[in-house]
């Protein structure tokens, strides 16, 4: 429905295309187009929003990070935070959650996720995203991530399950500034392993980008703020699978393994090489303790000293959260100076 002059847009600004599209769509999978046989992109329930802004309140004696902006559309939202780590009771754990169960052809998603000076917080999802079949167009999803002067930030959706046909493109944009810490990742299945489903889906296309606050360029901001102001580029990671025959590339890619797991840690707090030696650490006691003699990763310097990363392939599904989560408890630890808490999942 378009609005005539003088009318109020459908659904307000938040509901335009302008502001829930990716502004770039990766060709492989953009070739499915957007023409829909049944929900239209942007019709109720096809779009979810999801707006944090988190910011440091109270005292300087008791300071805490608390939630002050919350916007949220379903399919996407989320209970109030809590504060269950009791070596960490000024930092937030904020559960996502989907509605819906999972994605469908058509859906777009925008999260945008401000973290203000000082503020030290945890957002992560409360189930495994599921992309379902689909039948026509594709579905795709917008996290911007923004981390000012002295922030501790984790930031660790659970893993991606892309069902046989799903056609699926995420875009992360983080605005890092020198001063913060983020601590991120991904994990992507082959598909429902436990049903034999092996890379059945069409294609799975992600982009995470990470720059400096700046003035090279803008993209708008979330509705009722300033535009972000993005400068000097820190990283980029490209992962572009689309299957053939069952089949995700060769040594290069995934080598047939069933699960690719990727950690970024990016922090001013200690040395690049010291995140790397604990990273190794971590995932290499888990590997090493394993049933999957399949299980593979590397561990480097992002580009500048600006941090560290590892990307494990493997086949088993419990490896692959075991490693992840030991790494991400290990930056934790040598971050903060102490023990990361379980993180519940229920």
């Amino acid at each position: 429905m378009k609005a005539t002059a003088g009318e109020p847009l459908y659904g307000g600004p938040r509901l335009q295309p302008a502001h829930f599209e990716p502004d770039r769509v990766p060709v492989e999978v953009a070739r499915y187009g957007t023409d829909a046989q049944t929900l239209r992109v942007g019709s109720p329930g096809k779009v979810g929003i999801l707006e944090l802004d988190f910011e440091l309140r109270g005292a300087s004696s008791a300071q805490r990070t608390d939630l002050v902006h919350h916007y949220q559309k379903t399919p996407l939202q989320i209970m109030r935070p809590l504060y269950y780590n009791p070596l960490r009771v000024d930092m937030p754990y904020t559960y996502v959650m989907t509605t819906g169960g999972g994605v469908l052809h058509g859906d777009r998603q925008r999260t945008d996720l401000r973290f203000g000076e000082g503020t030290s917080a945890h957002v992560t999802t409360q189930a495994h995203t599921k992309l379902y079949r689909m039948e026509h167009g594709y579905a795709a999803a917008v996290v911007n991530i923004e981390a000012e002067a002295d922030s501790y930030v984790e930031y660790l959706p659970d893993p991606v399950i892309p069902f046989a046909g799903s056609r699926y493109y995420q875009r992360t944009s983080v605005t890092l500034h020198p001063d913060a810490t983020l601590i991120t990742g991904e994990t992507i299945y082959a598909g429902r392993l436990t049903r034999g489903e092996h890379n059945a889906y069409e294609v799975y296309a992600s982009d995470f980008e990470v720059r400096r606050p700046g003035d090279a360029r803008q993209q708008a901001g979330g509705l009722g703020r300033s535009p972000i102001k993005h400068g000097r580029p820190v990283a980029f990671d490209r992962v572009r699978l689309v299957p053939q025959g069952g089949h995700v590339g060769g040594l290069a890619v995934l080598d047939e393994r069933d699960i690719v797991a990727t950690l970024y840690v990016l922090s001013p707090l200690v040395p690049a090489a010291r995140i790397v030696e604990a990273l190794h650490a971590a995932v290499d006691t888990v590997v090493a303790a394993s049933d999957d003699d399949r299980a593979r990763f590397g561990v480097s310097v992002l580009p500048g000293d600006a941090g560290a990363w590892v990307r494990l392939i493997a086949d088993d599904t419990i490896t692959a959260l075991a490693a992840q989560t030991a790494a991400a408890a290990a930056a934790h630890e040598l971050l903060t100076g102490r023990p990361a808490p379980v993180i519940r999942k229920s």
